[in-house]
C-alpha cells in the first residue's frame, strides 16, 4: 500500500507528465476567510452582472459541499503564455488566452485522463473534476497548494511561470501529503498593474470591480457597454491583458508548448479592416473551438463597433 507521500509524487510526476505546467495539494476543507472576501465583494456589487457568482454560494467556499467525503484538492496549473500578437498593429486586440483552442477543452482532456490514472493506481476513487465551470474558487485553492500568490490584479502569480495560466482542480477522496506552507506573496511595494489599468478596475486590496474591467465589458456584459469607457479600451475587443503584460513577474515567463493553444494563423494576420468587416461566416469559421464564442458573433461585433464608433 504506497503512502500518501508515494501517492502524491506520482500524481505529481503524472500530471507534469500530462503537460501541465505545476500541480499541488491542498486538504479540502471550508475556507472562512475567502468566505468573507467573496462575501463583501458580491456586496458591493463588484460582480455586476454576473448573478451566478451569487449562486450556489456554500458550494464555492466548501469543498464537501461539492464532492461528498472530499479529502484533497488538487490544483493543476497550464501555461498559455506566449510572445505571439496579431500582425497588424491596429486591429482589435484579443486576450492571449482566447489564441488556441478553447481552455476548457484542453485542461478538460488533460484533467481526465489523470483522473482516470489517480482511479486505476490509487482507487476506488470518488471525485470531480472542475475548470472554470462549476462555483469553486480557483485562485484561492492553487495558493493553498503552494502553487503561487494571489498578486494586486488579482491574479495567481507563480515565481516560475508568471500569471498567464490557467486553473483546474479536482476534489477527490484521495488522503494527500498536503502543501503546509502558502507561498509568500512577493509583489511588495509594486503597483504597475494598479496604474496601468485604463479604466480603474482594480479597487486595492487585491480585489477587481467587474464593472469597470473591460474582460467584464467586452465577454460578460451582455447589454451596450457604458459610454463613458469610450478611447478607454487600448484596442481591446476580447478580454485584457494589460495588467499582465506589465507584471513584473511576466518579463521571464517561460513559452508554453501546448500544441492546441497555438494561435490560429489566420487569426493573427487579420487587419483592422478585415476585423470590421467581419461577418458570422467568417467568425464561426475562425472561433469554431475558441474561448471568443463566449461573447457570442453579436458581442464580439458589438465590440467591434464601440472601438470604431
Amino acid at each position: 500500500m504506497p503512502t500518501t507521500s508515494e501517492k502524491s509524487i506520482a500524481i505529481r510526476n503524472e500530471a507534469l507528465r500530462l503537460g501541465f505546467s505545476a500541480c499541488g495539494f491542498a486538504k479540502a476543507e471550508f475556507l472562512p476567510e475567502d468566505t468573507e472576501r467573496l462575501k463583501q465583494w458580491l456586496e458591493k456589487g463588484y460582480n455586476g452582472s454576473m448573478q451566478y457568482m451569487e449562486n450556489h454560494f456554500e458550494k464555492r467556499t466548501d469543498p464537501l459541499k461539492l464532492v461528498e467525503g472530499a479529502r484533497s484538492v488538487i490544483s493543476l496549473l497550464l501555461n498559455y503564455y506566449t510572445v505571439e500578437k496579431q500582425e497588424d498593429p491596429d486591429a482589435p486586440v484579443i486576450s492571449k488566452y482566447a489564441y488556441g483552442t478553447d481552455y476548457h477543452f484542453v485542461m478538460k482532456d488533460k484533467m481526465k485522463s489523470l483522473f482516470g490514472f489517480i482511479g486505476e493506481h490509487f482507487g476506488p476513487l470518488q471525485g470531480r473534476v472542475f475548470v472554470d465551470s462549476a462555483p469553486v474558487l480557483d485562485r484561492a485553492w492553487a495558493y493553498r497548494a503552494g502553487l503561487g500568490w494571489i498578486g494586486k490584479n488579482s491574479n495567481l502569480i507563480n515565481r516560475e511561470l508568471g500569471s498567464f495560466v490557467f486553473i483546474g482542480e479536482i476534489i477527490s477522496n484521495l488522503e494527500l501529503d498536503y502543501n503546509k506552507i502558502p507561498e509568500s506573496d512577493f509583489c511588495g511595494a509594486c503597483s504597475i498593474c494598479i496604474d496601468s489599468c485604463p479604466t480603474d478596475a482594480i479597487v486595492g486590496n487585491r480585489t477587481i470591480d467587474s464593472n469597470r474591467c473591460i474582460s467584464y465589458q467586452t465577454i460578460e456584459n451582455r447589454k451596450e457597454i457604458p459610454e463613458h469607457f469610450r478611447d478607454q479600451f487600448q484596442n481591446r475587443v476580447f478580454g485584457c491583458d494589460i495588467c499582465q503584460d506589465v507584471c513584473p513577474w511576466n518579463k521571464k515567463a517561460q513559452l508554453h508548448n501546448v500544441r492546441e493553444l497555438l494561435p490560429n494563423p489566420d487569426l493573427l494576420k487579420m487587419n483592422r479592416q478585415e476585423w470590421k468587416d467581419l461577418d458570422n461566416e467568417r467568425f464561426i469559421s475562425l472561433f469554431k473551438n475558441s474561448a471568443v464564442k463566449r461573447a457570442g458573433y453579436k458581442g464580439l461585433k458589438r465590440n467591434i463597433d464601440f472601438l470604431e464608433s
